[in-house]
């Protein structure tokens, strides 16, 4: 097994994207995004059935090196303080097959 760091994001839809973009550029070659999360947090309830994406939540899974996760949460933070959002990060390990 590997050591990683769990990264699991969850924000607006719509920046979902420029997440994924910003991911890749960090080198992080492989995640998980699942769209529709529904919930509540400090921007009230967020549901999936919005006719529009600009009320939705997107959630994303991935991992990293634990050398690789400051540059990583560098990189997310500034979309999380403009459109809001939560970035949790846990150990893990990564059952290498």
């Amino acid at each position: 097994m590997q050591n990683v760091k769990r990264v699991e994001i969850i924000t607006n839809a719509l920046e979902m994207r420029k997440v994924c973009q910003l991911l890749e550029a960090e080198g992080v070659s492989g995640y998980t995004v699942l769209h529709g999360a529904t919930g509540r947090g400090e921007r009230g309830i967020q549901s999936a059935d919005q006719l529009s994406d600009a009320f939705k939540n997107s959630y994303l899974l991935t991992t990293c090196a634990p050398e690789e996760l400051e540059k990583l949460i560098a990189a997310i933070r500034p979309i999380l303080q403009d459109n809001g959002g939560v970035c949790l990060i846990s150990d893990a390990q990564w059952v290498v097959h």
